[in-house]
C-alpha cells in the first residue's frame, strides 16, 4: 500500500532514530532490525549499524540473521577474532547455515588461508539455495592459489548460472591463457557462443585466442561478429585493424582504426596504427602526420616516439632522430630504446661525447646486450679512449663471459696500449671460442693483420 509523507514517522528507520534520540524503548520485529542494520551498512554508517544490531539482539537474542549481520560488521571492521567466535557459535547450533560457512570462508581468505576457505565454501555449498555466490568465491580462492584449472571450472559454473556474467567470462579466458591452452579456450568459446551468439565480449575473446595462434582470418571473422553485436565496441575494431595489418591489408586496417575515431575521442594507439599503415603503403607524409598526432595526443606513448625515430633512422636523417629523441628523453629518461637512438644518432653525426653518454646511460639502465658493449667499444676506439674501452669491455664480459667478439675487442684494445701479455691472453680466448670472428678483429684493428704478436699467439692456439 502506498504511504503519504505523514506516514514517514511510522517507517522502521525513522522510528529507530527517534527511539535513539528520546531513549524511549520501542519494539521492532527481527526483520525490521535486519533492514535497518543493512541500510546503515550500505550507507557505510558502521556505528549506527552496530547500534541497530545490538538493540536488535537485545530484543531478539535467538536471531541468527542479526548475529550474521554482526559478523558482517566485524568483517568490515577487520575484527576477525570476534567474528570467528560468533560464527563458531552459530555453526555449533546450525551446521547447515550456508551464510555462516560463507562468512567464515571470507575471513579465512583475508588471513591467506585459502585452502581452509575452500573447505568452508564447499561445506556451505551443500546447503546453498543460491549457488552462484559460492561458485564465484570458490573460483577466486582457487585463483589466489594459482590453481587455474579448478578456478576455470567454477567460473564456468558461474556462467552457467548467469550467461551474461562477463566478469566470469573474462576470468575463464584468463585461466585458459594461464594454462597455455588456447585450443581449449577456442573450443569453449565456440561452445558458449552457440548458447549466446550475440555476446560481443565472447566474440572478442575468441578473436584474441585466434590471434594467439596466428589464425588471423578466423580472428577477423570473430572480431567482425563482435562489432556486429556492438557497433561501438572500440576494442574489437582495434583488434580487427591489428589482424588485418598482419595479413598486409593495410587500407582495410586504416578503415577500422578510423571507425574508432568517429565513435569516441581519438586514441593515440589508433592514430599510431593509422600512421604505421600509411608508411607501409608508402604514404610517407600521411604516415608522419598521424605519428605526430599520436605523440601529441599522448606524449607518454613510447611506441609513437620509437616509430618516428625508427622512420628517420631508416632515412639516415639523424638530425631529425635527435630532434625527436631529445623530446622523448625529457619525458622519460629511463627508456632504453630512447637512449639507443640517442647514442646511434649522435655517433652518426660525429658527436662522440654525446654518443658515449648515450651508451653509458644504456648500460646504467640495465641494457646488457652484447651489441651494446660492442658498439660502445667501437665508439671508444674511435675516440682513442683505450682505458675506458677496456673498462667497458671487462664489464661486458661479466655478463657474457663466453662471447668471442668481446674477447677479440679486448685483445685489440690491449694491443693499442702495447700490453702484449693481456692482448695475447684475450686473443687466445677469443680464437678458442670462435675462430671465424678473426676477420671482424682484423677489420676493427687493421694493424693486427701484420702484427707478430697476433701471428705468434694464433700459431700457439
Amino acid at each position: 500500500m502506498d504511504f503519504s509523507f505523514d506516514d514517514f514517522s511510522d517507517l522502521p528507520l525513522s522510528r529507530f532514530e527517534s527511539m535513539l534520540k528520546t531513549n524511549e524503548i520501542q519494539f521492532f520485529d527481527a526483520t525490521e532490525f535486519e533492514e535497518i542494520a543493512q541500510y546503515y551498512i550500505e550507507m557505510a554508517n558502521l556505528s549506527m549499524a552496530k547500534k541497530a544490531i545490538e538493540v536488535g539482539l537485545s530484543q531478539h537474542p535467538e536471531s541468527t540473521e542479526l548475529s550474521l549481520l554482526l559478523v558482517e560488521y566485524y568483517i568490515i571492521s577487520n575484527t576477525f577474532d570476534e567474528a570467528v567466535v560468533l560464527l563458531e557459535n552459530i555453526l555449533s547450533v546450525e551446521p547447515f547455515n550456508e551464510y555462516a560457512h560463507q562468512h567464515m570462508a571470507v575471513i579465512l581468505s583475508e588471513r591467506n588461508q585459502h585452502e581452509a576457505a575452500i573447505e568452508s565454501l564447499k561445506k556451505g555449498l551443500k546447503y546453498a539455495t543460491d549457488t552462484y555466490e559460492f561458485y564465484s568465491l570458490l573460483a577466486m580462492e582457487y585463483l589466489y592459489l594459482d590453481h587455474y584449472f579448478m578456478a576455470k571450472e567454477y567460473f564456468i559454473k558461474c556462467l552457467e548460472e548467469d550467461i551474461r556474467d562477463n566478469h566470469a567470462l573474462y576470468n575463464i579466458i584468463y585461466c585458459f591463457e594461464s594454462l597455455k591452452d588456447n585450443d581449449g579456450a577456442i573450443a569453449y568459446m565456440n561452445e558458449f557462443l552457440d548458447k549466446d551468439p550475440y555476446n560481443e565480449v565472447a566474440w572478442h575473446q575468441l578473436g584474441r585466442q585466434y590471434v594467439a595462434k596466428n589464425m588471423y582470418e578466423q580472428a577477423i571473422t570473430a572480431f567482425d561478429f563482435a562489432t556486429i553485436c556492438d557497433d561501438t565496441f572500440i576494442g574489437a575494431y582495434l583488434e580487427l585493424g591489428k589482424s588485418l595489418e598482419q595479413l598486409g591489408r593495410y587500407n582495410e586496417a586504416i578503415n577500422h582504426y578510423e571507425i574508432t575515431l568517429s565513435i569516441d575521442d581519438p586514441t593515440a594507439f589508433a592514430l599510431l596504427r593509422i600512421g604505421e599503415c600509411h608508411l607501409k603503403l608508402g604514404n610517407e607524409l600521411l604516415g608522419l602526420k598521424f605519428l605526430k598526432k599520436a605523440i601529441h595526443e599522448d606524449p607518454l606513448l613510447d611506441k609513437g616516439w620509437i616509430a618516428l625515430c625508427t622512420y628517420f633512422m631508416q632515412k639516415k636523417a639523424y638530425a631529425k632522430v635527435l630532434h625527436y629523441v631529445r623530446k622523448a628523453v625529457k619525458i622519460d629518461n629511463t627508456h632504453v630504446q630512447y637512449w639507443l637512438f640517442y647514442a646511434q644518432a649522435n655517433k652518426a653525426l660525429g658527436f662522440l661525447e654525446e654518443a658515449n653518454h648515450g651508451y653509458k646511460s644504456l648500460v646504467n639502465l640495465g641494457n646488457y646486450e652484447v651489441q651494446t658493449w660492442l658498439d660502445w667499444a667501437r665508439l671508444l676506439l674511435d675516440m682513442q679512449e683505450y682505458d675506458k674501452g677496456i673498462q667497458a669491455l671487462l664489464q661486458g664480459l661479466e655478463f657474457h663471459p663466453d662471447n668471442g667478439r668481446l674477447h677479440y675487442m679486448l685483445a685489440g684494445f690491449y694491443m693499442m696500449q702495447a700490453k702484449g701479455n693481456e692482448a695475447s691472453f684475450f686473443l687466445k680466448n677469443a680464437y678458442a671460442i670462435n675462430p671465424n670472428d678473426i676477420e671482424v678483429f682484423y677489420e676493427s684493428f687493421p694493424t693486427s693483420r701484420t702484427s707478430s704478436l697476433v701471428k705468434n699467439t694464433l700459431s700457439l692456439s
